[in-house]
């Protein structure tokens, strides 16, 4: 098992930055991949990024694609997921998740998740 935690969020103006971090425990990172996805009241959970277990391989959903990076320390257990010129529809519960699975971006290939973490962005 693997324990997630997910801290970092917060209110934000349009245009400006969060960093969200998620503290592993219970097994090392290093044997998964990680990802972040997002929930917006009234919709689905959705796929926002994935790093592989190296941070070699990386995807993005194309609505954060050039505003948010995905990275990890594997020596910290730790993943991060800096937003960027964040905009009022990145409003969600940003949740990080593993998966023994590769490259994956369905949240059903993920059996490991954290709490959540609210990121609101004002207009």
């Amino acid at each position: 098992q693997v324990q997630l935690v997910e801290s970092g969020g917060g209110l934000v103006q349009a245009g400006g930055s969060l960093r969200l971090s998620c503290a592993a425990s219970g097994r090392t990172i290093s044997n998964f991949d990680m990802g972040w996805f997002r929930q917006a009241p009234g919709n689905e959970r959705e796929f926002v990024a994935t790093i592989g277990r190296s941070g070699a391989s990386i995807y993005f959903a194309d609505s954060v694609k050039g505003r948010f990076t995905i990275s990890r320390d594997n020596a910290k257990n730790t993943v991060y997921l800096q937003m960027n010129s964040l905009k009022p529809e990145d409003t969600a519960v940003y949740y990080c998740a593993a998966t023994a699975i590769t490259g994956s971006y369905l949240k059903n290939n993920y059996p490991y998740w954290g709490q959540g973490t609210q990121v609101t962005v004002s207009s």
